[in-house]
């Protein structure tokens, strides 16, 4: 019975996508869905804590544009926290010059401490101005 346990638990890992398992992810960013999810290694990522406009906005679209230039190009690492929303596993993305990535959004302001998640380690970064410029999801 044992034996029979441990072949469905090899089986069932196997068939999840590679780097999943783990808690950390690094590679390639193949894709930037918005300036708060970027995809890597072909595996989509909702960096935590990280609250950007929505594309189709002026303010969502220029923040889209900022995290294809910052992540264009380089090897990033995410520490993932092993939950999920929607399709997207949750976590938190470096460059390999050790730079936050979503932190970068926020400071230069293209996004917002979404302290819900975040438990407000973002909100000291976010430029003076930058609340009464960009919308605040109510989920934060």
């Amino acid at each position: 019975m044992n034996n029979l346990f441990v072949i469905a638990v090899f089986a069932c890992s196997c068939s999840a996508p590679v780097g999943l398992l783990a808690e950390t992810l690094s590679g390639s960013v193949t894709k930037v869905r918005d300036a708060d999810t970027i995809v890597v290694r072909g595996v989509p990522v909702r960096l935590n804590g990280v609250d950007a406009p929505e594309n189709g906005t002026r303010a969502g679209n220029e923040a889209t544009s900022a995290m294809k230039r910052f992540v264009r190009g380089k090897t990033v690492t995410c520490e993932l926290n092993g939950e999920r929303t929607y399709d997207r596993w949750v976590g938190v993305c470096f460059t390999e010059q050790g730079h936050d990535i979503g932190a970068t959004m926020i400071a230069n302001g293209y996004a917002l401490d979404c302290r819900r998640y975040s438990g407000g380690r973002y909100r000291s970064l976010e430029p003076a101005g930058a609340r009464s410029r960009l919308p605040q999801a109510r989920y934060c």
